[in-house]
């Protein structure tokens, strides 16, 4: 008997249980993909979207962040240490003072693409057990909270 007063009638009944425990394998999984190149996750998310966003415009931290779905200042200290390594260029924005323009170096290219073969093999072999119609459903519903999440903010 436990003393947890819960809606749920075991552990595997509750969904934000099963999608923690669902992320910090997935993550594992990524971390280990991502370990040879030397990025983190949140480095690797963070320069390849900034490879793949459209820049015929200049994109600035706060495009990026919300882009990738993370906090504007969180955004700036990575992109600071991307810009360390050679992989991200910070520019002063051509129209607007107070902003500061990214663009990958070709080394950050070259990179994140590597790098995306190893998370995107990752991903397939982490979700290679699911039935592909389930794996779709899944996918719909991820997408759906992914859109309340944008809602919201």
């Amino acid at each position: 008997m436990n003393d947890l007063h819960t809606d749920h009638p075991d552990a595997v009944s509750s969904p934000g249980l099963a999608l923690w425990r669902v992320t910090n394998a997935w993550q594992r999984r990524i971390r280990t993909a991502l370990a040879p190149h030397d990025l983190t996750h949140v480095q690797y998310v963070l320069l390849a979207s900034l490879t793949w966003m459209d820049r015929t415009e200049p994109v600035t931290q706060r495009d990026l962040a919300r882009h990738a779905g993370l906090d504007v200042m969180m955004t700036s200290q990575v992109v600071r240490a991307l810009e360390a390594k050679g992989f991200v260029v910070r520019e002063r924005h051509p129209t607007d003072r107070r902003a500061v323009a990214l663009e990958p170096t070709p080394s950050g290219t070259g990179l994140a693409n590597r790098a995306t073969r190893d998370v995107e093999a990752a991903d397939h072999a982490y979700f290679a057990g699911m039935d592909p119609s389930i794996a779709e459903a899944f996918l719909t519903g991820l997408r759906g909270l992914a859109a309340r999440v944008d809602d919201e903010d």
